[in-house]
Protein backbone atom coordinates (compact mmCIF):
# COMPACT_ATOMS: atom_id res chain seq x y z
CA UNK A 1 0.00 0.00 0.00
CA UNK A 2 1.30 3.26 -1.06
CA UNK A 3 0.37 5.72 1.49
CA UNK A 4 -0.06 9.51 0.30
CA UNK A 5 -0.09 11.15 3.67
CA UNK A 6 2.79 13.19 5.02
CA UNK A 7 1.96 13.09 8.46
CA UNK A 8 3.28 17.24 9.96
CA UNK A 9 4.49 16.65 13.31
CA UNK A 10 4.62 19.55 16.09
CA UNK A 11 5.15 19.14 19.38
CA UNK A 12 1.76 17.53 20.61
CA UNK A 13 2.19 14.84 18.38
CA UNK A 14 5.94 14.61 18.55
CA UNK A 15 6.50 11.62 20.93
CA UNK A 16 3.40 9.24 20.04
CA UNK A 17 5.25 9.69 16.04
CA UNK A 18 8.47 8.67 17.30
CA UNK A 19 7.15 5.82 19.25
CA UNK A 20 5.27 4.83 15.75
CA UNK A 21 8.59 5.26 13.39
CA UNK A 22 10.00 3.01 16.18
CA UNK A 23 7.29 0.11 15.60
CA UNK A 24 7.70 0.51 11.84
CA UNK A 25 12.01 0.64 11.32
CA UNK A 26 11.80 -3.67 11.57
CA UNK A 27 9.84 -4.04 8.37
CA UNK A 28 10.30 -0.92 7.05
CA UNK A 29 14.35 -0.42 6.58
CA UNK A 30 14.66 2.00 3.66
CA UNK A 31 14.82 5.43 5.61
CA UNK A 32 15.04 8.60 3.29
CA UNK A 33 16.38 12.21 4.28
CA UNK A 34 15.26 15.53 3.18
CA UNK A 35 15.80 18.80 5.14
CA UNK A 36 15.11 22.69 4.43
CA UNK A 37 17.14 25.49 5.28
CA UNK A 38 17.61 29.14 4.88
CA UNK A 39 19.93 28.80 1.59
CA UNK A 40 23.04 29.22 2.02
CA UNK A 41 25.01 32.45 3.09
CA UNK A 42 28.77 31.35 2.69
CA UNK A 43 30.55 30.38 -0.43
CA UNK A 44 34.32 29.20 -1.49
CA UNK A 45 35.97 32.60 -2.87
CA UNK A 46 36.07 33.05 -6.38
CA UNK A 47 33.92 29.73 -7.10
CA UNK A 48 30.50 30.29 -7.93
CA UNK A 49 27.42 29.15 -6.29
CA UNK A 50 26.96 26.40 -9.15
CA UNK A 51 30.79 25.47 -9.50
CA UNK A 52 30.85 24.16 -6.14
CA UNK A 53 31.16 20.66 -7.47
CA UNK A 54 34.92 21.62 -9.06
CA UNK A 55 35.91 22.44 -5.32
CA UNK A 56 38.04 19.32 -3.42
CA UNK A 57 35.82 17.00 -0.81
CA UNK A 58 37.92 19.18 2.02
CA UNK A 59 37.28 22.58 0.58
CA UNK A 60 32.97 21.43 -0.02
CA UNK A 61 33.40 20.51 3.43
CA UNK A 62 34.71 23.63 4.82
CA UNK A 63 31.90 25.54 3.19
CA UNK A 64 29.52 23.56 4.05
CA UNK A 65 30.59 23.59 8.00
CA UNK A 66 30.89 27.43 7.82
CA UNK A 67 26.88 27.49 6.20
CA UNK A 68 25.55 24.48 8.60
CA UNK A 69 27.29 26.02 11.66
CA UNK A 70 25.75 29.72 11.20
CA UNK A 71 22.34 28.59 10.29
CA UNK A 72 19.29 26.93 11.53
CA UNK A 73 17.13 24.05 10.55
CA UNK A 74 13.30 25.13 9.34
CA UNK A 75 12.17 21.49 8.28
CA UNK A 76 13.11 17.63 8.70
CA UNK A 77 11.31 15.08 6.24
CA UNK A 78 11.85 11.20 6.84
CA UNK A 79 9.94 8.53 4.67
CA UNK A 80 10.29 4.89 5.99
CA UNK A 81 9.42 2.21 3.42
CA UNK A 82 9.43 -1.90 3.42
CA UNK A 83 12.13 -3.98 1.36
CA UNK A 84 9.45 -4.20 -1.75
CA UNK A 85 9.18 -0.37 -1.79
CA UNK A 86 5.27 -1.01 -1.58
CA UNK A 87 4.46 0.24 1.52
CA UNK A 88 5.44 3.23 3.15
CA UNK A 89 4.92 6.16 5.53
CA UNK A 90 6.41 9.73 5.85
CA UNK A 91 6.84 12.97 8.07
CA UNK A 92 7.62 16.26 7.91
CA UNK A 93 9.13 17.54 11.07
CA UNK A 94 8.28 21.40 11.75
CA UNK A 95 10.95 23.15 14.00
CA UNK A 96 10.92 26.42 15.72
CA UNK A 97 14.51 27.00 16.04
CA UNK A 98 15.07 29.72 12.83
CA UNK A 99 13.74 33.24 13.67
CA UNK A 100 12.46 34.67 9.57
CA UNK A 101 12.74 37.96 11.46
CA UNK A 102 16.58 38.00 12.50
CA UNK A 103 18.10 34.78 12.01
CA UNK A 104 21.55 34.52 9.40
CA UNK A 105 19.62 33.59 5.91
CA UNK A 106 19.56 33.79 2.29
CA UNK A 107 16.84 36.12 1.26
CA UNK A 108 16.33 34.61 -1.89
CA UNK A 109 16.29 31.08 -0.78
CA UNK A 110 13.45 32.14 2.62
CA UNK A 111 11.04 33.90 -0.08
CA UNK A 112 11.00 30.60 -2.60
CA UNK A 113 10.46 28.51 0.82
CA UNK A 114 7.68 30.95 1.79
CA UNK A 115 5.68 30.45 -1.90
CA UNK A 116 6.46 26.76 -1.28
CA UNK A 117 4.19 27.09 1.58
CA UNK A 118 6.23 27.11 5.00
CA UNK A 119 4.34 29.21 7.03
CA UNK A 120 7.79 30.28 9.61
CA UNK A 121 5.42 32.32 11.96
CA UNK A 122 3.79 29.19 12.70
CA UNK A 123 7.18 27.44 12.73
CA UNK A 124 8.43 29.37 15.39
CA UNK A 125 5.80 29.87 18.06
CA UNK A 126 4.54 25.93 17.27
CA UNK A 127 7.51 24.10 16.14
CA UNK A 128 9.25 21.49 17.39
CA UNK A 129 12.86 22.34 19.83
CA UNK A 130 15.31 20.93 17.59
CA UNK A 131 17.52 19.75 20.74
CA UNK A 132 13.78 17.64 21.71
CA UNK A 133 13.57 15.75 18.23
CA UNK A 134 17.59 15.15 18.56
CA UNK A 135 16.89 13.46 22.22
CA UNK A 136 13.87 11.44 20.65
CA UNK A 137 15.82 10.61 17.82
CA UNK A 138 18.84 9.09 19.45
CA UNK A 139 16.40 6.76 21.59
CA UNK A 140 14.03 5.77 18.70
CA UNK A 141 16.32 5.65 15.39
CA UNK A 142 19.96 6.10 16.04
CA UNK A 143 20.50 2.93 17.91
CA UNK A 144 18.87 0.69 14.97
CA UNK A 145 20.53 2.70 12.39
CA UNK A 146 22.96 -0.09 11.44
CA UNK A 147 20.07 -2.18 10.19
CA UNK A 148 18.81 0.72 8.14
CA UNK A 149 19.65 2.03 4.44
CA UNK A 150 19.25 5.33 4.18
CA UNK A 151 19.00 7.63 1.08
CA UNK A 152 19.39 11.73 0.50
CA UNK A 153 19.27 13.05 -2.92
CA UNK A 154 22.41 15.92 -2.51
CA UNK A 155 22.50 14.59 1.16
CA UNK A 156 25.83 16.60 2.48
CA UNK A 157 23.87 19.43 3.76
CA UNK A 158 20.78 17.23 5.01
CA UNK A 159 22.63 14.98 6.61
CA UNK A 160 24.92 18.02 8.31
CA UNK A 161 22.18 19.64 10.01
CA UNK A 162 21.07 16.27 11.06
CA UNK A 163 24.37 15.66 13.19
CA UNK A 164 24.40 19.67 13.81
CA UNK A 165 20.91 18.82 16.01
CA UNK A 166 22.12 15.37 16.80
CA UNK A 167 25.01 16.80 18.92
CA UNK A 168 24.36 19.88 19.90
CA UNK A 169 27.50 21.20 18.36
CA UNK A 170 28.79 22.47 15.73
CA UNK A 171 30.34 20.07 12.87
CA UNK A 172 33.69 18.59 13.38
CA UNK A 173 36.65 20.57 11.78
CA UNK A 174 37.56 17.68 9.63
CA UNK A 175 35.79 15.86 6.95
CA UNK A 176 36.19 12.30 8.46
CA UNK A 177 35.39 13.56 11.42
CA UNK A 178 32.27 14.37 10.32
CA UNK A 179 32.16 10.99 8.00
CA UNK A 180 32.90 8.75 11.64
CA UNK A 181 29.89 10.81 13.61
CA UNK A 182 27.40 10.16 10.26
CA UNK A 183 28.51 6.14 10.41
CA UNK A 184 28.17 6.42 14.44
CA UNK A 185 24.37 7.58 13.97
CA UNK A 186 23.35 5.87 10.52
CA UNK A 187 25.52 3.16 10.23
CA UNK A 188 27.21 2.02 7.54
CA UNK A 189 24.63 2.13 4.02
CA UNK A 190 24.37 5.76 3.06
CA UNK A 191 23.69 6.79 -0.19
CA UNK A 192 23.30 9.93 -2.21
CA UNK A 193 21.16 9.73 -5.08
CA UNK A 194 22.29 12.38 -7.00
CA UNK A 195 25.76 10.19 -7.27
CA UNK A 196 23.60 6.80 -7.92
CA UNK A 197 21.48 8.36 -10.45
CA UNK A 198 25.02 8.85 -12.81
CA UNK A 199 24.67 5.12 -13.43
CA UNK A 200 21.41 4.68 -14.96
CA UNK A 201 22.39 7.64 -17.31
CA UNK A 202 20.62 10.32 -15.26
CA UNK A 203 21.50 14.05 -14.06
CA UNK A 204 20.23 17.22 -12.66
CA UNK A 205 18.08 17.76 -9.57
CA UNK A 206 15.64 15.66 -7.95
CA UNK A 207 12.27 17.24 -10.03
CA UNK A 208 14.43 16.92 -13.06
CA UNK A 209 15.20 12.96 -12.35
CA UNK A 210 11.82 12.14 -10.99
CA UNK A 211 10.50 13.61 -14.50
CA UNK A 212 12.90 11.61 -16.41
CA UNK A 213 12.17 8.76 -14.38
CA UNK A 214 7.94 9.57 -15.14
CA UNK A 215 7.22 10.20 -11.67
CA UNK A 216 4.65 12.54 -10.63
CA UNK A 217 5.10 14.04 -7.30
CA UNK A 218 1.47 12.29 -5.06
CA UNK A 219 1.27 14.91 -2.69
CA UNK A 220 2.83 18.14 -1.09
CA UNK A 221 5.02 20.50 -3.04
CA UNK A 222 8.94 20.55 -3.28
CA UNK A 223 11.35 21.83 -1.65
CA UNK A 224 8.77 20.79 1.33
CA UNK A 225 11.44 17.99 3.42
CA UNK A 226 8.36 15.75 3.63
CA UNK A 227 7.45 15.76 0.26
CA UNK A 228 10.91 15.57 -1.27
CA UNK A 229 11.82 12.63 1.19
CA UNK A 230 9.03 10.68 0.00
CA UNK A 231 10.25 11.38 -4.06
CA UNK A 232 13.77 10.25 -2.78
CA UNK A 233 12.36 7.50 -1.49
CA UNK A 234 10.71 6.45 -5.10
CA UNK A 235 13.31 7.43 -7.23
CA UNK A 236 14.84 5.03 -4.97
CA UNK A 237 12.82 1.89 -5.70
CA UNK A 238 12.28 3.23 -9.67
CA UNK A 239 16.19 2.58 -10.17
CA UNK A 240 16.09 -0.59 -7.95
CA UNK A 241 13.47 -1.76 -10.42
CA UNK A 242 15.38 -0.99 -13.74
CA UNK A 243 18.04 -3.76 -13.23
CA UNK A 244 18.42 -7.01 -11.56
CA UNK A 245 18.80 -7.06 -6.97
CA UNK A 246 22.21 -8.51 -7.89
CA UNK A 247 23.03 -6.02 -9.89
CA UNK A 248 21.71 -3.17 -8.09
CA UNK A 249 23.57 -4.33 -5.21
CA UNK A 250 26.65 -4.20 -6.67
CA UNK A 251 26.40 -0.43 -7.63
CA UNK A 252 24.93 0.35 -3.76
CA UNK A 253 27.79 -1.16 -2.88
CA UNK A 254 30.04 1.10 -4.89
CA UNK A 255 28.24 4.29 -4.14
CA UNK A 256 28.64 3.44 -0.18
CA UNK A 257 28.56 7.24 1.43
CA UNK A 258 29.70 8.41 -1.97
CA UNK A 259 28.20 11.46 -0.69
CA UNK A 260 27.85 14.24 -3.59
CA UNK A 261 30.90 17.03 -2.94
CA UNK A 262 32.15 14.66 -0.45
CA UNK A 263 33.98 12.32 -2.35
Amino acid sequence: MLSSEIINVWPHNLMSEFIRINNCVSLFPYVSIDTEFPGTVYHQINIPKHSMESLSPAEFYAVMKRNVDALKLIQLGLTLSSSDGRSHYSWEFNFRDFDSDRDLQNPESVSFLKRQGIDFLKNKQQGIESWVFALLFRRYIAWQGKELKWATFHGPYDLGFLIKILTGMELPESLDGFMMLVRGFLGDEVYDLKKVVRDFGLGGGLEGVARSLNLERVTGRRHKAGSDSLMIMRVFFELKGKCSEEEMNRILQRFKYRLYGLS
